[in-house]
């Protein structure tokens, strides 16, 4: 009687699950609520770069076109904007800042996750705490050390502090702890990997995610800053774009706010088309590099 017993399996309950179709039409609704908040001002943005100032100024916000496009992009070249030179340097200065951050970052990531030495815990702590510093307070020191190697209308002194991206380290580190297996690491040195190939080979691409994730944070981060090299530049032929859209409002007489609204346009067109190549791995990126080592 008791091996019968034992012989009779229970069969598991299944779980029901409660599927609400009034809780996922909420949802939705609240999904698309926000996307139309997100991509709205974007949208009037567009939409007035082709108005005439007298049109904004009388209706602020309208989501019909006009026929003032050209106009406002003869306005705006006729000005000190020249969205060629701004262009490039704007793209010089943002891949520069974006591809030297990245690789180093995730090189000094590299040495305290996979090397074991003893100032390893104290280099991190001292890179946590430089997290801590406002880039503001370096400004002035900046600003002379470069005033006195004269390299004051240079985009590399722009470029070179990428360098050294505190946040960006953390951020790397964070997921390669659980991203990059040590034995892997180990099995290529037994195999006789070299270390730069075995950074290079392996630990890159597994960093795929965190690098994409990284790349839209630093890249929107150097393409939309305007204080350093409001600092730095006086060369008309060395201006960025945001420098060159914070001059359109410097006329006297009048100003044209529909050429301001396409300058402002051309400035962020780069960015929503970097956004969208490397969106698809933001996601994983974030939460994988969250895990805590």
């Amino acid at each position: 009687m008791a091996d019968t017993e034992k012989k009779i399996k229970v069969a598991p309950v299944a779980k029901k699950v409660n599927h609400n179709p009034a809780l996922k039409v909420v949802i939705y609704i609240v999904c698309i609520i926000l996307t139309l908040l997100s991509i709205m001002p974007f949208v009037i943005m567009l939409v007035n770069a082709t108005r005439s100032t007298n049109e904004i100024q009388a209706h602020a916000v309208s989501l019909i076109p006009s026929k003032y496009f050209f106009n406002n992009l003869k306005i705006l070249t006729s000005k000190s904007f020249d969205p060629k030179v701004g262009f490039m340097n704007s793209m010089i200065v943002s891949v520069g800042c974006t591809v030297l951050s990245i690789y180093f970052s995730t090189l000094t990531a590299y040495g305290l996750v996979i090397y074991d030495w003893k100032l390893k815990n104290a280099a991190f702590r001292f890179i946590m705490a430089v997290m801590m510093i406002p880039a503001q307070l370096t400004t002035i020191g900046f600003y002379q050390m470069v005033y006195k190697i004269h390299m004051t209308n240079h985009l590399s002194m722009l470029i070179i502090p990428a360098i050294a991206n505190s946040s960006m380290v953390f951020f790397m580190r964070q997921y390669m702890v659980g991203a990059l297996p040590y034995e892997l690491v180990q099995a290529a040195r037994i195999d006789g990997g070299k270390e730069f190939y075995i950074y290079n080979k392996i630990a890159l691409p597994i960093m795929k995610p965190a690098i994409a994730t990284q790349a839209i944070f630093s890249f929107v981060t150097s393409w939309n800053n305007l204080f350093t090299p409001m600092i730095l530049l006086t060369d008309q032929k060395k201006y960025t774009l945001p420098i060159m859209v914070s001059l359109l409002r410097g006329d006297i007489y009048r100003t044209e706010f529909g050429s301001i609204y396409l300058g402002l346009s051309m400035t962020a067109l780069p960015l929503i088309i970097v956004y969208l190549i490397l969106s698809k791995y933001i996601i994983a990126g974030v939460a994988l590099g969250s895990v805590k080592g």
